[in-house]
């Protein structure tokens, strides 16, 4: 599982060094894939099949379902960590994630996300919302 916060920078060349906690448990090669909310998401092989074999349930007569399909699939790419434990994140992600140098890794349960710290703070609640969020869901929390 995946959790935590942290903060790096991205250097010219688009590469990020992968923090230990997370490359512990992510390997040397995994798949990097746009997300929803505007994040990358970095998913272990086996997280990824999980993903893709849901996908694949989707049913393919349903015209939004088959977008859905595309946007993960035609945006997955398997990476794999350097000797000075960087991946590369390619320029098309930087883009979408508005990412340019300071970004924000999260652990998200069965993956991580890697975020423009801009967008991070847009989609960060405080303690309030949180109370609130979680009063939403408390039948699930328990």
């Amino acid at each position: 599982m995946f959790t935590g916060e942290y903060r790096h920078s991205i250097d010219a060349k688009g590469r990020l060094i992968v923090p230990v906690k997370l490359r512990e448990s992510l390997g040397d090669k995994f798949f990097i894939v746009k997300g929803a909310d505007k994040c990358l998401n970095l998913y272990t092989y086996e997280e990824w099949e999980k993903f893709v074999a849901k996908l694949a349930k989707l049913p393919e007569g349903n015209a939004n379902a088959r977008k859905l399909v595309r946007f993960y699939l035609s945006s997955a790419f398997e990476v794999e960590v350097d000797k000075q434990a960087r991946i590369l994140i390619p320029q098309l992600h930087r883009e979408y994630a508005k990412i340019d140098k300071d970004v924000v890794l999260s652990g998200e349960g069965n993956k991580v996300g890697i975020w423009s710290v801009e967008n991070w703070d847009e989609i960060s609640i405080d303690n309030e919302e949180a109370t609130e969020i979680s009063n939403e869901f408390a039948d699930f929390l328990r």
